[in-house]
């Protein structure tokens, strides 16, 4: 028998582990050991509407394919850009935007944190992409290497990393509630973790019949 002193001197992750435990205990039938839960079955406009989502993506993977080979040839190696001044400075002012959004979310603890972190390290990334990429073979072109190196791909790196963390830590915590769907291939990382809500229920809602 545990008492209170037990319990006192325990620290509160072990005492929330404790928690769970013993609700998982209470869900168990006497002598059988909880089984993992089944994921949902789709129904059958989820899982036609899924088959169209992937053939829209294959498709627009091809057209993107054939428009690189046909860019690839046809672009021409120099071009005067219009409006090179305002391009950067509004891109600039949407990294700014996307930066104060995830300061604004990190502060107030909300999930969309996630999606602003992906954003700005997306976003980081294009920036060094396009920096160093218009910057070679120019004077530029120092300048533009260092601050893709020493500023721009670590940022790029630091948001990634904190947004899968960050989601790794809600799956985990998502999984341990009752009816979650077991991972798929016994891996526990978020490529073997199944969506949630019955499948593709929140990313392809169904309409509710009348």
């Amino acid at each position: 028998m545990i008492d209170k002193a037990e319990l006192r001197r325990l620290s509160p992750a072990e005492r929330l582990r404790l928690a769970r435990d013993l609700a998982d205990l209470d869900e168990e039938s006497p002598g059988e050991e909880k089984q993992p839960a089944e994921r949902t079955p789709l129904s059958g406009r989820l899982q036609g509407r899924r088959r169209v989502a992937l053939l829209v993506l294959l498709g627009c993977c091809a057209i993107l394919a054939f428009w690189i080979v046909v860019l690839a040839f046809t672009l021409p190696r120099h071009f005067d850009a219009h409006r090179w001044r305002a391009v950067w400075v509004q891109f600039d002012i949407l990294l700014l935007a996307a930066f104060l959004a995830t300061a604004w979310a990190l502060w107030r603890e909300r999930q969309i944190v996630i999606m602003f972190l992906t954003i700005v390290g997306t976003m980081l990334c294009c920036d060094a992409w396009f920096d160093v990429g218009t910057a070679l073979k120019t004077s530029s072109e120092p300048l533009s290497l260092a601050s893709a190196i020493f500023a721009e791909l670590p940022l790029a790196f630091l948001a990634f990393a904190a947004a899968r963390r960050i989601l790794r830590t809600t799956v985990a915590a998502g999984l341990r509630a009752p009816g979650a769907p077991p991972p798929v291939g016994g891996g526990s990382g978020l490529l073997h973790t199944p969506l949630f809500g019955g499948g593709l229920d929140e990313v392809i809602p169904e309409r509710s019949s009348r």
